[in-house]
């Protein structure tokens, strides 16, 4: 996907990019590749696979949520800044915090935001099992996200507790979420969730499919979840 096939896709959805925002994204790309060649953040790194697979991707969170509120947005495990950092550029307003296990990826972030000019984000360091067991930030955002970090089960124990009571997670997957997401049913509620709705669509130029699961958050998460780090992926809510 080209520059200007980017556009021109968005546009076909309703969004329309400014001069400033082609430049950043652009920009965008220039720093992820040149700081790839340090430290691993992508596999993709040809231009029209970093717009088709990265920014596009992660911009089709927009096409089933509305992001033209002040959003309070938190992106767990994001790596190079996806979903949270695309919409950011898209949708000003939006308040993005970013926390992510890897030390060197938050300094690639703060780089990244410092250039790109974008304020009001945030990025922590930390497990998300720790961070959503702090007083400041559980049950602190409108919206929590997640894209293809880890299965729906426990995605939900990990995102869930830091979802304001009538806020949403929403997780963003690649094929096959049928099965994972009547594995997590018992994991969502038990956190205080309830599936709002499931979407399923394809990529343009190469129709991979893709899916994204919103979650609505009714009920104030358990104080016992999330459990310490590491537990989660080893002995998911059943």
């Amino acid at each position: 996907m080209d520059t200007n096939t980017f556009v021109q896709a968005l546009q076909e959805q309703g969004i329309e990019l400014n001069d400033k925002q082609i430049d950043q994204f652009q920009r965008y790309f220039d720093i992820l590749v040149e700081w790839n060649e340090k430290m691993n953040l992508t596999a993709i790194t040809d231009q029209e696979g970093v717009y088709l697979k990265h920014f596009y991707d992660s911009l089709t969170a927009a096409f089933y949520h509305d992001f033209t509120k002040e959003l309070r947005i938190c992106d767990v495990g994001a790596g190079a800044g996806f979903p949270s950092l695309p919409l950011k550029i898209v949708f000003p307003q939006l308040k993005v915090t970013i926390v992510d296990s890897l030390k060197k990826r938050i300094t690639f972030l703060n780089h990244l935001a410092h250039e790109l000019e974008l304020d009001n984000v945030a990025f922590y360091h930390d497990r998300a099992e720790n961070f959503g067991k702090n007083d400041g930030f559980r049950e602190g955002y409108d919206l929590v996200m997640a894209r293809a970090v880890a299965r729906m089960s426990v995605l939900s124990e990990l995102c869930l507790p830091l979802t304001a009571k009538g806020g949403h997670f929403m997780a963003m997957k690649g094929p096959n979420l049928k099965d994972e997401m009547e594995d997590a049913n018992v994991a969502i509620q038990t956190v205080g969730g309830e599936v709002k709705d499931v979407f399923t669509f394809h990529l343009p130029e190469e129709d991979s499919e893709r899916n994204i699961a919103i979650i609505e958050k009714r009920r104030k998460t358990p104080k016992k979840y999330p459990r310490k780090a590491g537990t989660p992926n080893k002995q998911p809510i059943e």
